[in-house]
Protein backbone atom coordinates (compact mmCIF):
# COMPACT_ATOMS: atom_id res chain seq x y z
CA UNK A 1 0.00 0.00 0.00
CA UNK A 2 2.76 2.41 -0.40
CA UNK A 3 2.14 2.56 -3.71
CA UNK A 4 -0.71 2.58 -6.10
CA UNK A 5 0.52 2.32 -9.66
CA UNK A 6 3.40 0.66 -11.97
CA UNK A 7 4.99 4.10 -11.85
CA UNK A 8 4.26 4.79 -8.10
CA UNK A 9 6.46 1.55 -7.68
CA UNK A 10 9.32 2.57 -10.22
CA UNK A 11 9.82 5.73 -8.62
CA UNK A 12 10.03 3.67 -4.93
CA UNK A 13 12.68 1.35 -5.93
CA UNK A 14 14.67 5.02 -6.80
CA UNK A 15 13.68 6.80 -3.86
CA UNK A 16 13.32 4.01 -0.98
CA UNK A 17 17.24 3.20 -0.94
CA UNK A 18 17.87 6.60 -0.68
CA UNK A 19 15.48 7.41 2.15
CA UNK A 20 17.21 4.76 3.75
CA UNK A 21 20.46 6.16 3.70
CA UNK A 22 19.20 9.16 5.28
CA UNK A 23 17.90 6.55 7.83
CA UNK A 24 14.12 7.40 7.14
CA UNK A 25 11.55 5.38 5.91
CA UNK A 26 8.70 5.64 3.31
CA UNK A 27 5.74 5.28 4.67
CA UNK A 28 3.72 6.46 1.30
CA UNK A 29 4.57 7.45 -2.38
CA UNK A 30 2.16 8.50 -5.07
CA UNK A 31 2.10 10.54 -8.74
CA UNK A 32 -0.44 11.91 -8.90
CA UNK A 33 -1.97 12.69 -11.94
CA UNK A 34 -3.28 16.46 -12.85
CA UNK A 35 -2.15 19.56 -15.25
CA UNK A 36 1.20 19.15 -13.65
CA UNK A 37 1.59 16.32 -12.26
CA UNK A 38 2.90 15.90 -8.12
CA UNK A 39 5.10 13.67 -6.64
CA UNK A 40 3.47 12.73 -3.07
CA UNK A 41 6.21 11.22 -0.38
CA UNK A 42 5.68 11.00 3.07
CA UNK A 43 8.79 9.97 5.43
CA UNK A 44 9.30 9.44 8.51
CA UNK A 45 12.49 8.68 10.47
CA UNK A 46 13.07 5.22 11.38
CA UNK A 47 14.49 5.94 14.35
CA UNK A 48 11.63 7.97 15.87
CA UNK A 49 8.72 8.40 13.87
CA UNK A 50 9.29 12.20 13.56
CA UNK A 51 10.26 14.24 10.05
CA UNK A 52 11.39 17.43 10.71
CA UNK A 53 11.66 20.16 8.06
CA UNK A 54 15.71 19.48 7.48
CA UNK A 55 14.67 15.64 6.91
CA UNK A 56 12.12 16.61 4.36
CA UNK A 57 14.99 19.22 2.83
CA UNK A 58 17.57 16.16 2.68
CA UNK A 59 15.35 14.20 0.90
CA UNK A 60 13.67 16.04 -1.06
CA UNK A 61 17.32 17.01 -2.62
CA UNK A 62 18.74 12.73 -2.72
CA UNK A 63 15.21 12.42 -4.39
CA UNK A 64 15.49 14.91 -6.86
CA UNK A 65 19.25 14.44 -7.85
CA UNK A 66 18.62 10.58 -8.62
CA UNK A 67 14.70 11.24 -10.22
CA UNK A 68 16.87 13.51 -12.55
CA UNK A 69 18.86 10.96 -13.80
CA UNK A 70 16.58 8.33 -13.23
CA UNK A 71 13.54 10.27 -15.72
CA UNK A 72 10.86 7.42 -14.49
CA UNK A 73 8.12 10.58 -14.99
CA UNK A 74 8.25 11.92 -18.41
CA UNK A 75 6.24 15.03 -17.97
CA UNK A 76 7.52 18.28 -15.25
CA UNK A 77 6.04 17.83 -11.72
CA UNK A 78 5.94 19.15 -8.50
CA UNK A 79 7.98 17.05 -5.90
CA UNK A 80 6.28 17.16 -2.59
CA UNK A 81 7.66 15.42 0.65
CA UNK A 82 5.98 15.61 3.98
CA UNK A 83 5.45 13.64 7.09
CA UNK A 84 2.36 11.08 7.30
CA UNK A 85 0.86 13.90 9.83
CA UNK A 86 -1.45 12.55 12.19
CA UNK A 87 -4.27 11.17 10.15
CA UNK A 88 -1.61 9.02 8.50
CA UNK A 89 -1.79 6.44 6.39
CA UNK A 90 -1.18 3.10 7.23
CA UNK A 91 1.05 0.77 4.80
CA UNK A 92 2.33 -1.91 6.24
CA UNK A 93 1.76 -4.60 8.73
CA UNK A 94 4.38 -2.61 11.16
CA UNK A 95 2.37 0.18 10.85
CA UNK A 96 -0.55 -1.66 11.54
CA UNK A 97 1.04 -3.52 15.40
CA UNK A 98 2.63 0.20 16.18
CA UNK A 99 -1.03 1.96 16.32
CA UNK A 100 -2.50 -0.86 18.09
CA UNK A 101 -5.21 0.90 20.50
CA UNK A 102 -6.01 3.63 17.88
CA UNK A 103 -9.62 4.28 16.09
CA UNK A 104 -8.90 3.66 11.66
CA UNK A 105 -10.50 3.39 9.00
CA UNK A 106 -9.70 1.05 6.45
CA UNK A 107 -10.61 0.22 2.97
CA UNK A 108 -10.83 -2.77 1.04
CA UNK A 109 -10.31 -4.06 -2.45
CA UNK A 110 -13.10 -6.40 -2.06
CA UNK A 111 -16.64 -6.74 -0.77
CA UNK A 112 -16.72 -8.54 3.15
CA UNK A 113 -20.32 -8.77 4.31
CA UNK A 114 -21.62 -5.86 1.70
CA UNK A 115 -19.38 -3.53 2.22
CA UNK A 116 -15.35 -2.00 1.31
CA UNK A 117 -15.70 0.33 4.22
CA UNK A 118 -14.87 -0.73 8.27
CA UNK A 119 -13.96 1.74 10.89
CA UNK A 120 -12.72 0.54 14.11
CA UNK A 121 -10.13 0.37 16.87
CA UNK A 122 -6.55 -1.67 15.99
CA UNK A 123 -6.23 -4.29 18.18
CA UNK A 124 -2.94 -5.80 16.52
CA UNK A 125 -1.84 -7.88 13.85
CA UNK A 126 -1.55 -11.78 13.64
CA UNK A 127 0.46 -13.38 11.21
CA UNK A 128 -0.58 -11.49 7.78
CA UNK A 129 -4.04 -10.18 9.20
CA UNK A 130 -4.97 -6.99 10.50
CA UNK A 131 -7.22 -7.07 13.90
CA UNK A 132 -9.48 -4.93 14.44
CA UNK A 133 -12.46 -4.06 16.63
CA UNK A 134 -15.20 -3.03 14.21
CA UNK A 135 -17.59 -0.61 15.64
CA UNK A 136 -20.85 -1.55 16.72
CA UNK A 137 -19.57 -5.63 16.66
CA UNK A 138 -18.20 -7.33 19.51
CA UNK A 139 -15.89 -9.79 18.17
CA UNK A 140 -12.56 -8.89 16.99
CA UNK A 141 -12.62 -8.96 13.48
CA UNK A 142 -9.54 -10.29 11.01
CA UNK A 143 -8.75 -9.35 7.84
CA UNK A 144 -5.73 -10.19 5.38
CA UNK A 145 -3.54 -7.57 5.06
CA UNK A 146 -3.42 -8.20 1.27
CA UNK A 147 -7.09 -7.19 0.80
CA UNK A 148 -6.24 -3.47 2.14
CA UNK A 149 -6.05 -0.77 -0.41
CA UNK A 150 -6.59 2.30 2.04
CA UNK A 151 -6.04 2.70 5.48
CA UNK A 152 -5.16 5.49 7.36
CA UNK A 153 -5.49 6.61 11.44
CA UNK A 154 -8.67 8.64 12.30
CA UNK A 155 -8.22 11.84 14.60
CA UNK A 156 -9.27 11.53 18.58
CA UNK A 157 -7.98 12.55 21.41
CA UNK A 158 -5.96 10.25 21.98
CA UNK A 159 -4.07 10.50 18.88
CA UNK A 160 -3.38 14.31 19.03
CA UNK A 161 -2.04 14.22 22.57
CA UNK A 162 0.80 11.53 20.99
CA UNK A 163 1.18 13.87 18.31
CA UNK A 164 1.89 16.85 20.91
CA UNK A 165 4.13 15.11 22.74
CA UNK A 166 6.40 14.18 19.24
CA UNK A 167 5.91 17.82 18.60
CA UNK A 168 7.40 19.09 21.85
CA UNK A 169 10.20 16.25 21.70
CA UNK A 170 11.11 17.19 18.09
CA UNK A 171 11.25 20.83 19.30
CA UNK A 172 13.34 20.34 22.06
CA UNK A 173 15.58 18.31 19.68
CA UNK A 174 15.34 20.92 17.02
CA UNK A 175 16.31 23.49 19.51
CA UNK A 176 19.33 21.69 21.07
CA UNK A 177 20.24 20.91 17.27
CA UNK A 178 20.62 24.71 16.98
CA UNK A 179 21.95 25.70 20.16
CA UNK A 180 24.84 22.90 19.23
CA UNK A 181 25.39 24.43 15.64
CA UNK A 182 25.77 27.84 17.49
CA UNK A 183 28.28 26.76 19.61
CA UNK A 184 30.68 26.02 16.58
Amino acid sequence: MKTKTDLDARVLDIVEPIAADLGLRIVRLRVMAGRRPTLQIMAERKSDGQMNVSDCEALSRAASAALEVEDPIRDAYVLEVSSPGLERPLTSLEDFEKYEGYLARLELDRLVEGRKRFRGVLAGIDGAHIDIDLDNEKETAQIPFEWISEAKLLITDALIEEGQKAKAALEAETAANDTDNSDN
